[in-house]
This record gives C-alpha cells, structure tokens and sequence, in this order.
C-alpha cells in the first residue's frame, strides 16, 4: 500500500502540470480563434465613414457583426502595434492642417468591442499617404506618401501616441510612363527581419529604394548599394519576404508582374531571378496589381489583379525561391485592392473596392488553392485588412 500511494503521488506529480498545460494552451489556442478583422476604407466620393471591423472566426471561417469602428477620412491603410493594443491609419489626404500632406491617426483598440478610440493625429509629411508599418521593435511607424514621393518615420510613445517625424525623405525622379512616372511616388515601405534595412517600392522611379535604418534614432540613411532596379516602365506596387528571409518577391502595378529577387541580408541588396506576368495571355483588357502576400508555410504566393478582378496563385520553388503559376481564382467581385490571409493561414480574404464587398476563401493547405466559402461582409470601399485578436 505504502509502494502504491508513493506511486499514485509520484504520477499526480508528473500528470498535475501536465494537465495545467494543457488546459492553458487549449484556453489561449480558443482565445486565439477570434479575432476582430479592421477594415481600411476610402471615405471620398463613397458611402464610407471610416474604419469598419467585423468578428472572424479562423477555426471556421465565418465572419459577422460588421460595425463602424471609428470615424475619420479616407483611412486606406492600417497596421497594429505589437502588443496589439493599438492601431494606426494612414489618412490618404492631398491636404492637412493647412499643408501639402495627408495624416497619420492613432487608436487604441477596445479588445472587447472592437472599438476604436482615437489618440492624436499627425502630418504624414507628404501628399497621399498610401502605406504604414512597424520597424521590428515597433518604437517607430514608417509611413509611405504616394502623390509626395516621400517616406518618413515617427516615434511611437508607450500610451500609443505618434510624435513628430524622426525622419523624412525626398525622393527625386520620374520613369518612362509620363502618366504614371511623372516623379517619385513612394508605394510600400518596411523594415528587414533584422531591422538593419528599410526597403521602398517607388513606383514612379521603378526602384527599391534601400535605406540603413537607426533603429534607436528612427534616422534612415542611403545604403550602398543604394536600390534595386525593375524593369523600365514597370510600377513596382509592394514587397513581400519569403519566411526563410532568403528572397523577396515584388509585384508591379504598371505591368502586372510579379519579380523573384534572392535577397543578400548582409549588405541589403538584391538580384533579379524571375519575371512573370500575373494574368492569363489572353487577358487584353486594361490590369493593375494591388497586393501581394506569401503564405505562412513559404510554399505559396499571391497577388491581387484588378481588372481581371482576381487572385493568382503561384507555388514558390523552396531551393530557389522561383514561382511557377498555380492558379487564378475569381474574388467574385470588382476591383480587388487588397487581400489578406487570416493569422493562421486558413483564409483568405478578398477587399472588393468597386463592389462593396469582403470576400471568404478557404486555402487548401497542401495546394494553395482558393474555394469560397459563402462568406461574405457588405463593407463599403474597402483597402486594407488587419486582425486584433479578442479578449
């Protein structure tokens, strides 16, 4: 008896914690289902008021209580601090507080109601303001101004509010469309998985532009080599990392294709591997890219085409990062501005700027491609998508 109970104390000993364990990560893997899903939205010329969210369930993929989050102008681009307590909205304004310059606008999120309450709002430095992001510390916001041609960054203090600029950056140029390149126009800006480098995609000046980032300062100095170069004409839109940090693919407005660079971390450079177009050879009507995202696993890439009004989907080579098109999928509405896959890579969610309308597709994991799912979100002029999770 007394071999028996020693037994029963020693297994409640090793079993005890391992039930805690279990009981905590199955509680937080639930939490981590829920998510509220913030929509970036024009407010010219649209029915639109603001940020729009919604209730997205990623076990499921069922999405509701679509709801107005927050009032403000033209806010096409979001992204969300680090500890995921705040957002920040790019307002794409030609004007603010008197100057030439659009704005940048802080919120705290509510993690229960998905509400958003404003904190303070700050010139973004340039006209349009088309992109924001965080370097990796998420001390500083990097912010992209289209029409200005320009990039600046801005210091985020703990309680969420957004400083003065830290830095900001002319460019200068023009490319070869003269109504499309008629000077710079700043389209993406964000930081190496190793916060040494800030990359932009200029579409007017068909570059990368590469710069060191001080990532204590907020300072963005030239790098040497200073930009990676697209081919004349092209209008590269946006970048996206491969997860093995080892190549970088760029998607170009202009003429809708898709670049495969390998991508030196060392001195931040990068070498053209591959070209391909992003719509069918039989496609002749008028096309202009918008997003481009790569799946968690590495094994997929995919990119928005409005005008074909759709989704390509591209395998990606995991010894040379190469891409090979896969598929090219209906977003079942108009003008696919952007797109997003939903945290665990189950879902992927098509904003249909022209058709008012947030699209569901399931993603096959082991083939990348898209089937709808049903779901589907009335959101008027939506942009950009990003995800709190709930509380």
């Amino acid at each position: 008896m007394k071999m028996t109970r020693r037994f029963f104390a020693s297994l409640l000993v090793v079993v005890a914690p391992l039930y805690l364990f279990v009981v905590r990560t199955t509680g937080e893997k639930s939490k981590a289902s829920q998510y509220f899903a913030f929509i970036g939205t024009y407010t010219s010329k649209t029915d639109s008021k603001g940020i729009y969210s919604f209730h997205f369930d990623s076990d499921t993929g069922r999405l509701t209580s679509v709801t107005l989050a927050a009032t403000t102008e033209d806010p096409s681009f979001l992204t969300v601090a680090n500890n995921e307590k705040y957002l920040y909205a790019v307002n794409e304004l030609s004007e603010f507080d008197g100057k030439k310059s659009g704005a940048v606008t802080s919120y705290s999120v509510d993690p229960k109601s998905g509400m958003l309450t404003q904190l303070n709002q700050v010139p973004s430095g340039g006209a349009d303001p088309c992109y924001v992001s965080f370097e990796q510390t998420g001390k500083y916001l990097l912010v992209a101004n289209y029409t200005g041609g320009s990039v600046a960054t801005f210091p985020v203090a703990p309680d969420g509010r957004v400083g003065s600029a830290s830095a900001f950056v002319q460019h200068t140029g023009s490319g070869p469309n003269k109504e499309r390149q008629e000077g710079p126009h700043a389209h993406y800006i964000g930081s190496s998985a190793d916060n040494r480098f800030v990359f932009v995609v200029d579409l007017g000046l068909d570059e990368v532009v590469v710069y060191h980032l001080n990532p204590v300062k907020g300072s963005l100095t030239p790098n040497h080599p200073p930009f990676a170069k697209l081919a004349p004409g092209a209008g590269p839109r946006h970048l996206a990392f491969h997860p093995n940090g080892k190549f970088a693919y760029v998607l170009s407005e202009v003429n809708s294709t898709v670049t495969v660079f390998a991508y030196d971390s060392q001195n931040g450079s990068f070498s053209t591997l591959q070209t391909l177009s992003t719509i069918p050879k039989d496609f002749t009507a008028h096309n202009d890219t918008a997003e481009i995202v790569v799946h968690p696993s590495g094994k997929f890439l995919y990119v928005s085409n409005r005008g074909e009004n759709s989704i390509a989907e591209f395998t990606i080579d995991a010894a040379n990062g190469t891409l090979t098109l896969a598929g090219d999928f209906s977003t079942q509405g108009k003008t696919p501005r952007n797109f997003a896959l939903d945290p665990t890579g189950k879902f992927l969610l098509a904003a249909n700027q022209e058709s008012n309308n947030i699209v569901v597709f399931r993603v096959d994991q082991s083939t990348g491609g898209l089937t709808a799912t049903g779901q589907v979100a009335q959101v008027p002029a939506p942009v950009d998508i990003v995800f709190v999770p709930t509380k």
